[in-house]
């Protein structure tokens, strides 16, 4: 087997798998471990993947500062928020999560019905100053500055008082045997927290956070109602997800 078709052939198992055991692919391939991990160094060090103890695991997405991620507003994003305020129905409340998708959805709520928006994070709530129908519930905290939403056991206590119809939940990754994840550990636990509290939860993900693993896990895939995916995303790489019960929602 050429070397070109066995690194092919690793990221298939990664994207599959979620991780890449040496022994285990030596042995399916009839090769030397030796060999294989060769592979996996060359791979690594052309960015396809993170070498770890005995084999490899997907690369963690980058995590730019909030500032950084603010200033690119791509028309994915944007029609993923348009396609989530389509859920948004007068009386409801809904929680937005921070980042710059779910600004999206700020920008995109409808404005001639009433309901109720809860957040975390303070540039969420800014973005909402001018909104003529919704009222706006701000939880305090301590202030995760990377990504601007208030974590710790102030903001768990004040969203534990809350019931949401839906919760848009923002990650970095999404990976059909990992889950969803984000890079922070705090962040992470505020979003599994709202996650409890709401009636449901959907994911709002850019194509480009697919089949990948960040450090810290937030829900896995059959935890959420639904993700809220770019058009054009392969339905080869969607099946897994469906395969896990979650609606798919194409913007």
């Amino acid at each position: 087997m050429l070397t070109t078709q066995r690194k092919s052939l690793i990221l298939d198992i990664l994207r599959r798998d979620g991780q890449v055991i040496a022994r285990r692919v030596a042995e399916d391939l009839a090769l030397s471990e030796d060999t294989i991990r060769r592979d996996l160094r060359e791979m690594a060090a052309d960015g396809l993947l993170k070498r770890v103890h005995g084999g490899a695991m997907p690369i963690a997405p980058d995590l730019p500062n909030f500032s950084a991620r603010r200033s690119v507003s791509s028309d994915a994003k944007q029609r993923l928020g348009a396609r989530a305020v389509q859920m948004v129905k007068a009386g409801q409340m809904i929680f937005l999560d921070g980042g710059t998708t779910t600004a999206e959805i700020a920008r995109y709520l409808p404005r001639d019905i009433a309901f109720t928006v809860a957040t975390h994070s303070p540039t969420i709530a800014t973005e909402l100053e001018h909104h003529p129908t919704a009222d706006i519930i701000l939880t305090g905290g301590r202030l995760y500055k990377h990504s601007m939403v208030a974590t710790g056991a102030a903001a768990m206590a004040a969203i534990s008082q809350l019931r949401p119809d839906i919760f848009f939940l923002g990650v970095t990754a999404a990976h059909p045997v990992h889950g969803l994840s984000t890079g922070d550990f705090e962040e992470a636990a505020i979003k599994r927290h709202i996650a409890r509290c709401a009636a449901e939860t959907y994911v709002l993900l850019t194509e480009e956070k697919f089949d990948l693993v960040s450090p810290c896990a937030v829900l896995g895939i059959a935890d959420v109602a639904g993700l809220i995916v770019s058009a054009g995303v392969p339905e080869e790489r969607l099946a897994p997800y469906r395969a896990l019960n979650a609606a798919i929602l194409e913007a």
